[in-house]
């Protein structure tokens, strides 16, 4: 395991370095310049260029790469165009709200999904295991943002259960946690289901209930654990994405994430809060997936790690 764990390590440096080149020559590809946008439209062009020489943004492009490449090896993500402060502490400092939406979210679609799913798998070809795998779709189909909508009108302004929108206490957490875990809970209800079926045929279930284990305790106790493989990878999915910033809810919800800082990034074109913000969503979703990986083998200790 240790040596998989170093080659996937040695992956994540390799993804990383691509992500950053990517995102470099994207945000140096428009035509937009930030050293104009820092300075203000009414500065002079002596001082738009007394900028760009304090920013660096006259010298070669590849110059200013390799330089950014030395600087984040160091742990220096450069500064804020915007801010003027360093990115790496700002992007830190929005992370705990970003960390509770995305807890929020994954809580949600484990709450809504998996018992939905199993109910449809013990209750399969009924008119409820039907139900369900239309609102799976219709879940599935909805987009975020106007759900996000939706549960702001009526639960937030018709009946004034939970506040219009904004970051403090549990209240303020749900809606966007609904929001985002809606969505997911469809694909988990669905994933489960179905693999739930697929296992509802095995010697080792047959057996379980030949010796009269009920219904319940064989699917909670024998069949599911044997489920979780496919959750767990969707699992993993979703939390380093959450992670990364979920841009559209917390838009919606005036959440003060690292999605939402992404966004007024390429508002000012403020290059190195953009590189930050993708480096840092980068790196967490490629860890996640490290450590979900790494628990298949908890799961099922048949699981090598070649």
């Amino acid at each position: 395991m240790i040596n998989y764990v170093i080659r996937r390590l040695l992956w994540v440096v390799v993804i990383l370095w691509g992500v950053s080149l990517l995102t470099f020559v994207v945000t140096y590809a428009v035509p937009a310049d930030p050293a104009r946008l820092y300075a203000g439209v009414h500065a002079s062009a002596d001082t738009v260029r007394s900028i760009r020489h304090q920013m660096g943004l006259d010298r070669p492009v590849y110059v200013q790469y390799l330089d950014y490449l030395g600087r984040v090896a160091r742990g220096d993500f450069g500064y804020s165009y915007h801010l003027g402060l360093p990115v790496l502490p700002a992007i830190m400092d929005r992370f705990p709200a970003t960390a509770e939406l995305a807890l929020g979210g994954i809580l949600a679609e484990l709450l809504i999904g998996l018992p939905v799913g199993i109910l449809a798998a013990m209750w399969r070809n009924s008119p409820f295991d039907r139900f369900i795998l239309l609102m799976s779709l219709l879940g599935i189909s909805a987009p975020s943002f106007w759900l996000g909508l939706i549960l702001l009108y009526y639960l937030g302004y018709v009946w004034p259960i939970f506040p219009l929108g904004g970051y403090g206490g549990i209240q303020n957490l749900v809606l966007p946690s609904l929001a985002l875990g809606i969505t997911g809970a469809g694909w988990y209800a669905r994933m489960l289901r179905s693999t739930l079926l697929d296992i509802l045929g095995l010697d080792y279930v047959r057996t379980a209930r030949a010796k009269g284990v009920r219904g319940a305790l064989v699917v909670l106790r024998h069949m599911l654990p044997n489920a979780l493989s496919p959750i767990l990878t969707m699992l993993g999915l979703d939390l380093g994405y959450f992670l990364g910033g979920v841009l559209v809810i917390e838009t919606v919800f005036g959440w003060p994430g690292i999605g939402r800082q992404g966004w007024e990034a390429i508002t000012y074109q403020d290059v190195p809060m953009i590189m930050g913000t993708v480096l840092f969503a980068a790196l967490v979703i490629v860890l996640m997936n490290l450590v979900i990986d790494l628990s298949y083998g908890f799961l099922d200790p048949r699981v090598r790690y070649d």
